[in-house]
């Protein structure tokens, strides 16, 4: 009977859950009897360790793929996902996600549910896919980079004190009040273009979160970064930006320009801030970018 129930274990596939404890306003924690109750437990053998510090889910991930471990989950949001993502970069485990976070933008890119029971069935059905990574000035990043607006939203956000989609949009509005465009020269291994904007994106995947697509047309397979530009637009003409980023058609905007590169620079004349995955991050005026293709296993 040993030697049967060995063998049934040996043909599972081994899962562990990084669970950020604080995630979902502090329920964390309670996450485990729920992804248990959903969990296919003839397919998988469950582990579930929770984050302790900045960079645990990494170390945690690192130590897992070490271990044969076939799927490593990070439950949480965007920074949860992107630790434990760069733990597995370059390893054949690959990552899973049951987003809880504020953006949830590579889980929501990916087809995952926002929501328990619906992400654990995505995991119970899925399967590996071999996916590109970005790299902007050694920071890895699996969902979006970016400079402007939205890199000093994510600033003063991080600043901010509290969390939700509440306290983002109050800043954006504050931030709009003041915010000025800046002078861009961005290059690719195929052009060079000078040009004001609001904003500059690079996509890995289609959205910073919310299903907001600022790349809508990028692929987490493809070998390419989508470079998305917002010119300088006026508080009368941002509605309609913003609804098609919503509908999915932000490459219909005259306010947008699509490129797509491997590598990338982008020199800037104002500011330093940047993100990467919603990251907050002080960065140089003149960035380097470039994809990283077939570097991380993706579930789903």
């Amino acid at each position: 009977m040993k030697v049967i129930y060995s063998f049934i274990i040996l043909i599972m596939e081994r899962i562990l859950f990084i669970i950020n404890p604080i995630a979902g306003k502090g329920r964390g924690k309670r996450y485990i009897s729920r992804i248990e109750r959903t969990l296919d437990k003839t397919r998988f053998a469950p582990e579930f360790v929770l984050t302790e510090y900045g960079g645990h889910a990494t170390e945690i991930a690192r130590d897992a793929a070490a271990r044969g471990v076939d799927v490593v989950v990070a439950v949480g949001g965007d920074g949860t996902v992107n630790e434990t993502a760069c733990g597995l970069v370059g390893t054949k485990t690959a990552l899973g996600i049951i987003p809880n976070g504020s953006g949830d933008g590579l889980a929501l890119h990916l087809g995952i549910p926002r929501h328990i029971a619906g992400a654990v069935r995505k995991i119970n059905n899925g399967k590996p896919i071999l996916a590109d990574s970005g790299l902007v000035e050694g920071h890895r990043f699996f969902c979006t980079t970016g400079v402007g607006f939205d890199a000093k939203v994510a600033c003063d956000y991080a600043n901010a004190g509290s969390r939700g989609i509440k306290t983002y949009v109050a800043k954006a509005v504050e931030d709009w009040k003041n915010f000025k465009p800046s002078h861009y020269v961005i290059t690719t291994e195929d052009m060079k273009m000078e040009v004001d904007a609001m904003l500059v994106t690079v996509g890995n995947a289609n959205q910073w979160g919310n299903r907001c697509h600022i790349a809508p047309t990028a692929s987490v397979t493809d070998g390419l970064l989508e470079i998305t530009i917002v010119k300088p637009i006026s508080i009368i003409q941002a509605p309609d930006l913003l609804i098609k980023l919503f509908k999915y058609e932000a490459y219909k905007s005259e306010h947008i320009i699509h490129l797509r590169g491997k590598k990338i620079t982008i020199q800037r004349n104002g500011g330093l801030e940047a993100h990467y995955d919603g990251e907050a991050v002080l960065l140089p005026e003149t960035i380097h970018i470039e994809c990283c293709p077939q570097s991380v296993y993706m579930w789903c």
